[in-house]
């Protein structure tokens, strides 16, 4: 395993200019690594495209369907009844309002409880928003030399974001284990759990 600091960029000309300017701090072309990454949900991970089988949020919505149905149910009949008895309705229409109404509860229902049990599976603490990897284009640098800390200091000078550290498999000038579904672990924390 080796160690990896890679930045994000807007553009493939700011990521050039910054791996020029480690060229010049010493690094080889060997040792730096330059590619896009596409926005969340198209890497294709799939024959039919995506990234996941199934979104992991949707899990317990099953549930959530059945037991809004029931409940959903429970009140289009509850509803049904009291419009019959407001209109005095006769056997045929009341037996077709309250088939009418318990149909409509049932599917609101089932509706609304598969809504209020879809939730996203995991969530950033800081934005709560699900973790991801933004596209845009990843400038890597196999650091050999230790100071992993003025490499990612040297990225975010020159524009990167979402300046990273990981531990990975540098082969023929390339980080072969670059996974695009696993969100970036900031510097600062890859540093602080070695440390621990």
């Amino acid at each position: 395993m080796s160690a990896i600091i890679a930045g994000r960029f807007d553009s493939f000309a700011t990521a050039e200019t910054m791996a020029s300017r480690l060229r010049a701090r010493g690094f080889a072309d060997k040792d730096l690594n330059l590619f896009y990454v596409n926005p969340p949900g198209q890497h294709a991970v799939y024959p039919l495209g995506g990234d996941h089988a199934a979104d992991a949020g949707a899990r317990k919505s099953g549930f959530g369907a059945i037991a809004g149905v029931l409940l959903g149910a429970a009140v289009g009949a509850a509803v049904g009844a009291a419009l019959i008895s407001a209109v005095s309705a006769t056997p045929p229409l009341s037996i077709l309002v309250m088939v009418f109404a318990i149909g409509l509860g049932a599917y609101l229902g089932s509706l609304a409880g598969a809504l209020a049990l879809a939730r996203t599976a995991r969530r950033d603490p800081l934005t709560g928003q699900p973790p991801v990897r933004n596209a845009g284009v990843v400038l890597a640098a196999h650091v050999t030399s230790g100071d992993t800390a003025t490499v990612a200091s040297l990225l975010r000078q020159g524009g990167a974001k979402d300046v990273e550290r990981a531990d990975g498999h540098w082969v023929d000038g390339r980080w072969v284990d670059f996974d695009p579904l696993v969100p970036p672990v900031p510097v600062e924390a890859a540093e602080a759990r070695e440390r621990s």
